[in-house]
């Protein structure tokens, strides 16, 4: 687009004052060498990815296992060194989420899922995919991200939509959080090309990306119970990608002559073995129409045919129109009628209604409120209830004319809160990935079928081992088992 065009859009959507923000914001691409007009410098690049950084941690956590991360950040810092902008503080972080995804902010914030870290087979994957979201990095393609969003709030007037309530900002993230963590292809096809360019630089067989890229179309991976979305949703597949992969690869051995480039296969699988595999059952499942929490004791039932995300923050439980929703989550208050009080000073609604009632002979407090935005109002009827020195609070919201619709479930849902006893319920074992060497060479459904996996989960074993039905697996070669406890 020619920049007159582009001031003409500017002074149509934006005004005088955007248009003055915007015209010192020119920069260098350090990847391409060409100037592009960026709303971030660098400094806000770090700013904004530290600020990022505090809520991607809040909503997902972190995954804690020290050497698993310390061995992350050896790799990372490793490829970092050899990008286009090594002079960055680059943090690598493992989120405690199942899904298969990696994603990176501005200013050197990169986050691996330990969903994807299941899904690797080696280090050179592993470089490989490191070196694809320093790439977005490099090309500052996050700073583009979010200079599209500013300009998408300037244009579309979403800017006036803004709330102030604390809750409210957290229900309108549930839509727009993600809404602008999807790249273009022709991003994809430039991290790509980086991937490559920085694996190979490091001296790993970058054409090992095309084989995860390989095993991802297999998997296609959806979203896992935090709502965090897969590889696929935020980075959408250019064509040709694998053959490009492929050729870029051996584009960069020839040129750098490396005596050998490394797989290193062994050391990576050894680095994962007891990896939790897929939802943690002890951080909150839900079975039967009921969420249970075999830590925390307690569970409550969940209407049917609502979603439930299950993050480190927050349950979310939203049903199917999106017309309603239900938070769960832990008050810092140490009493239900403190934390009734807290969510009023914070979120300063209207009070319809304010009791203290019991639920289950918990003591709590019951707190009917109207919250006005910019936009509409909301309707919230909000449970504080106190078990365990902790205080529980649920928060069902709807707009006011649609509450009625929905105030009996979000009634059942709260005033079925209550102690969880059962051990079946309590007892509950984790998945998690075991490294074994196979010992005679056979069929792999044969291999896993010794190590006791269950018929119905060979496919799955087979698939994250990056193989194929039927395939020959060598004598003393290394596999991954997906087994309980």
């Amino acid at each position: 687009m020619k920049i007159k065009s582009f001031i003409f859009l500017l002074f149509f959507f934006g005004g005088v004052l955007c248009l003055i923000f915007l015209i010192p914001s020119c920069a260098v691409n350090p990847v391409t060498g060409k100037q592009e007009l960026m709303l971030l410098s660098e400094e806000d690049e770090i700013r904004l990815g530290r600020e990022t950084d505090v809520e991607i941690i809040r909503q997902y956590g972190l995954y804690e296992d020290p050497q698993l991360s310390a061995y992350l950040n050896e790799i990372g810092q490793r490829i970092a060194k050899v990008s286009h902008r090594p002079q960055l503080n680059y943090q690598f972080k493992i989120i405690d989420a199942s899904v298969v995804n990696a994603f990176a902010v501005p200013g050197g914030y990169l986050y691996f899922s330990r969903g994807i870290l299941a899904a690797l087979n080696n280090e050179a994957e592993l470089a490989g995919v490191v070196g694809h979201e320093i790439g977005h990095i490099a090309a500052r393609h996050s700073a583009q991200q979010y200079s599209k969003a500013q300009l998408a709030q300037i244009g579309l007037g979403l800017g006036s939509i803004l709330i102030d309530s604390p809750l409210l900002i957290g229900v309108a993230q549930l839509g727009v959080g993600m809404l602008f963590l999807r790249f273009s292809r022709d991003n994809e096809r430039e991290a790509d090309r980086l991937g490559v360019e920085y694996a190979s630089k490091a001296g790993y067989d970058a054409s090992q990306l095309a084989n995860f890229f390989e095993m991802l179309n297999r998997m296609n991976p959806g979203s896992d119970r935090s709502g965090l979305p897969g590889w696929f949703s935020t980075h959408p597949s250019p064509e040709d990608r694998i053959p490009m992969v492929r050729r870029g690869a051996k584009e960069w051995q020839q040129r750098l002559y490396f005596r050998e480039y490394k797989v290193e296969q062994e050391r990576y699988l050894k680095r994962i073995d007891g990896l939790l595999y897929g939802e943690d059952p002890r951080q909150g499942y839900v079975a039967d129409q009921t969420f249970f929490h075999p830590v925390l004791r307690f569970q409550f039932p969940v209407p049917s045919q609502w979603k439930v995300r299950n993050k480190p923050s927050q349950v979310e439980l939203i049903n199917e129109s999106g017309e309603a929703l239900i938070l769960f989550s832990i008050s810092p208050a140490p009493s239900a009628k403190e934390a009734a009080r807290l969510f009023i000073s914070k979120n300063r609604p209207m009070v319809i209604q304010s009791e203290p009632i019991e639920v289950q002979d918990f003591p709590s407090h019951r707190l009917l409120s109207e919250v006005r935005t910019q936009k509409e109002a909301l309707r919230i009827l909000s449970y504080f209830i106190e078990k365990d020195k902790k205080v529980f609070v649920f928060h069902g919201v709807s707009t006011p004319g649609r509450f009625q619709n929905y105030a009996r479930v979000f009634e059942t849902t709260m005033r079925g809160f209550r102690e969880l006893s059962d051990p079946r319920r309590i007892e509950v074992a984790p998945q998690r990935v075991r490294i074994r060497q196979v010992k005679t060479p056979d069929r792999i459904e044969v291999i896993l079928r010794s190590y006791g996996v269950p018929e119905e989960k060979i496919k799955e074993n087979i698939l994250i081992n990056g193989l194929n039905p039927g395939q020959m697996v060598p004598s003393s070669s290394f596999i991954k088992v997906i087994e309980k406890g």
